[in-house]
């Protein structure tokens, strides 16, 4: 009998993948069970071509691996057989998807292939990362360097970080500007750093890093080239006819410069001002390094200020293009220029200097080996290796020849210009060993594997212990102590401010821009709280070690005052975030926080048919099939000519049959998360009509709210885990994760198990896989094709 429901499972799957014309007919004895079981969705697939089921063998799967482990994907996450069709009894599929599984994993086990990645260049995180550790200096990396391709949803993948002529000459730049700021440069020439504040941006609220008792303005660490005389300019916003923002509440308002929490000025607004005034301070003097300057409006405490229309000011309405005088009520900075240095006095001790210079030559007679000494430093940590006498010897001919008529510091720059622009720090190579055949498995050495455990956990180059572990051949002896450590060390945040954000699709925050009139509650600050709530929430599953479920179970969350209000929660005050106990179960994890809730709707409504799409690719990796051609177009409720809500509006859509098949997966997940508005805000009304959210999930689970849609997917956890898992992987390995690979994705995700499906289990099971661990030898036929 079990062979009779694996054969029929097969030809429902069949049937539901390939279309009942194209499926050929079972054998007569399993002809009740397969109409029984028969299917009847994802046409599409089939018709694209992109799909066939009736030439695998259930006996041997792997040998037409790619749709078995589509089918798989789909099995696990219940679309298997669709709504409204009857099911095989969950022992039965279980016991099918557990053979089919085995039979791949046991065939993929004799055959291992951890693939060959193709050269890896530093993406721009990596690169600002490992400046940082390098020099301890941040640069801004996105006016230096071009934006990164992604592929999979992450920009660390080694196949689409080419090289370009552009990518280059901006190394080139990088160079020169970046050993310039580290090491400082008494002859520098004055020039302008501009620091824009978007329109956007909410200025009634103190900002974090100015004064207390200001409001609005801005905060930012700027580096001081040389100690010498500083210029500050100040615009504000006005309108695009003249008149100053905010010209009624003007009169009297001041605006502070402080420089590391100093004030270095204070000038009035004149509010008869136009836009072609700006504010400008006197020189101040100020050293040289990085410094925390700050221009902020100091708060009057004159009583209320009466604001009809701020609701405008705190929307995403282009303001500066329209004809509303006096639209604020209180005026606005536009943007603060930087302007110097002039009469330059000389070069203070900076982080950057204290970092490079670990020795000072007494005469000239010791500069040679004090050079030598801070090359070795320098080039070992840039190179992620111990140098070599030839590296050293090279450096050095650089440093001589930049000493020429110049002096020491001069010649240290030069050498770091130089360091930074080699290819043995720009790309992560990893080299064949001597006498490994082409297309044989091999271990990449330690210090290349330090390599990849640091870019994976930090997105930066490996500290000073993991070299030297490494360099001893220590690491694998070592592998769980070390990444222990490197979990708990504060640079660890990367995996939530990168790898989060991007599998999560946070950077789409960027681009909402909820309608202004219906959402007069949005503004920027609000977005960058609620991209900051999710990853603190990811950083605190990496950092307490908690089981990756907890990201949708969690009945915790981080807020600030801005955050909080949006939400509710009362007794909040201030900028910074705290953790705070959630009460209301619709808030719990992921689905309840108001980042994944803005980015999956559009400016003037929810988006259901987003909303479950996320849900399907982000957290259980089952796209839905693309639109065939010919769909009609979604009409908005106002185009039904009276009032209706969303979800009347997409049962209509519905019911054209080319989009009923797709949506009927997608729309019961959104519609599920209805009482949440286009901001993430809780809502018992929609066009002023009662929020039904009722519906049902493909696999038939009945929903009704946020709470049954989270106990809906934790029924398909090993889905969502298995998500997590390869996503995690693909990071990690910085290559794209495929069919090949899911043997070692299950792994994985078993040895996490056996811990509780915590962070740390399943990053060490990713660093001890042979994926991780190892590479083929390149052929003729697999070079630079990651596999």
């Amino acid at each position: 009998m079990a062979t009779r429901i694996d054969r029929a499972v097969k030809w429902a799957l069949a049937a539901a993948l390939c279309g009942s014309a194209a499926a050929q007919a079972p054998p007569a004895p399993e002809q009740a069970l397969v109409n029984r079981y028969c299917l009847g969705c994802h046409n599409n697939k089939l018709k694209s071509g992109s799909f066939s089921w009736q030439h695998v063998d259930v006996a041997h799967p792997d040998q037409d691996a790619p749709d078995a482990e589509n089918v798989l994907r789909m099995l696990h996450a219940g679309m298997m057989p669709p709504p409204g069709v009857p099911r095989p009894d969950a022992e039965a599929l279980k016991n099918f998807i557990s053979t089919l599984e085995s039979r791949i994993d046991r065939a993929a086990s004799a055959e291992p292939n951890p693939g060959n990645p193709s050269l890896h260049r530093l993406n721009r995180n990596e690169y600002r990362n490992s400046i940082h550790d390098l020099l301890d200096l941040d640069v801004d990396v996105a006016s230096l360097l071009p934006p990164d391709d992604s592929s999979h949803g992450f920009d660390n993948m080694a196949d689409v970080l080419r090289v370009s002529p552009a990518l280059m000459e901006g190394y080139i730049r990088a160079g020169d500007r970046i050993s310039r700021e580290a090491v400082g440069d008494p002859h520098v020439s004055a020039s302008t750093k501009t620091y824009h504040i978007s329109r956007v941006v909410n200025q009634l609220r103190h900002v974090e890093g100015t004064p207390f008792g200001t409001r609005g303005g801005l905060s930012v660490m700027h580096d001081f080239p040389a100690d010498g005389e500083y210029v500050f300019r100040l615009s504000l916003y006005y309108d695009i006819c003249g008149p100053l923002w905010g010209k009624s509440q003007g009169k009297g308002q001041q605006i502070e410069i402080s420089v590391n929490g100093a004030r270095v000025a204070l000038l009035d607004i004149d509010p008869n001002s136009v836009f072609t005034d700006d504010l400008v301070t006197p020189p101040v003097k100020i050293t040289a390094g990085p410094k925390n300057v700050s221009a902020s409006f100091p708060v009057r405490f004159e009583g209320p200020v009466e604001d009809s229309v701020m609701p405008f000011e705190q929307s995403l309405i282009d303001f500066n293009n329209s004809d509303m005088p006096g639209i604020t009520a209180l005026p606005h900075l536009r943007e603060m220029r930087i302007v110097g240095p002039k009469n330059v006095t000389g070069i203070s001790d900076t982080p950057s200097r204290e970092k490079i210079f670990t020795c000072r030559p007494a005469a000239a007679k010791d500069e040679i080996a004090c050079a030598k000494k801070i090359i070795s430093a320098l080039a070992r940590q840039a190179y992620r290796r111990p140098v070599t006498d030839a590296d050293v010897e090279d450096l050095l001919g650089v440093y001589q020849r930049a000493r020429n008529g110049s002096n020491f510091d001069e010649g240290i720059r030069t050498v770091i210009q130089n360091i930074i622009t080699d290819p043995e720090y720009l790309f992560r190579f990893e080299r064949t060993p001597a006498g490994v055949a082409p297309g044989a498995l091999y271990r990449i050495s330690d210090l290349e594997l330090a390599s990849r455990l640091s870019y994976f956990l930090w997105s930066s180059a490996p500290d000073d212990q993991l070299i030297t572990v490494a360099s001893q051949g220590k690491l694998r002896v070592q592998l769980e102590k070390q990444v222990r450590r490197m979990l708990a060390d504060p640079k660890s945040e990367a995996l939530s401010r990168i790898f989060a954000a991007q599998w999560l699709n946070l950077q789409n925050l960027q681009d909402a821009q909820p309608d202004a009139f219906l959402y007069p509650n949005f503004d920027r600050n609000l977005a960058d709280s609620m991209r900051r709530e999710t990853e603190l929430l990811f950083d605190n599953i990496v950092h307490e070690d908690r089981n990756v479920l907890d990201l949708l179970t969690a009945n915790y969350t981080f807020v600030d005052e801005v955050l909080a209000k949006h939400y509710g929660i009362p007794n909040i005050l201030g900028p910074r975030f705290r953790r705070v106990t959630l009460t209301d179960e619709n808030r719990f994890g992921l689905l309840g926080q108001a980042s994944i809730l803005t980015l999956t709707s559009v400016s003037n409504r929810t988006s259901p048919v987003q909303r479950g799409k996320w849900v399907m690719i982000v957290l259980l990796n089952t796209p839905p099939p693309p639109p065939p051609p010919g769909v009609p177009p979604f009409k908005e409720a106002e185009e039904n000519g009276k009032p209706q809500s969303v979800r009347a509006t997409m049962e209509m859509h519905r019911k054209n049959e080319p989009c009923h098949s797709c949506h009927q997966l997608m729309d019961p997940i959104g519609l599920a998360l209805e009482n949440f508005d286009a901001v993430g805000a809780w809502r018992t009304q929609d066009a002023g009509l009662p929020i039904d959210a009722g519906s049902k999930m493909y696999d038939g689970t009945p929903l009704d709210g946020p709470v049954s849609l989270r106990k809906a997917i934790l029924n398909h956890s090993d889905a969502f885990v298995e998500t997590f898992t390869e996503r995690l992987m693909a990071y990690g390995l910085g290559r794209v994760v495929d069919y090949k690979d899911m043997p070692m994705v299950r792994s994985i995700e078993r040895t996490a198990a056996q811990d509780g499906n915590r962070f740390s289990a399943f990053v060490l099971a990713i660093v001890k896989s042979m994926p991780f661990e190892m590479r083929r030898a390149e052929t003729a036929e697999s070079s630079g094709n990651g596999n």
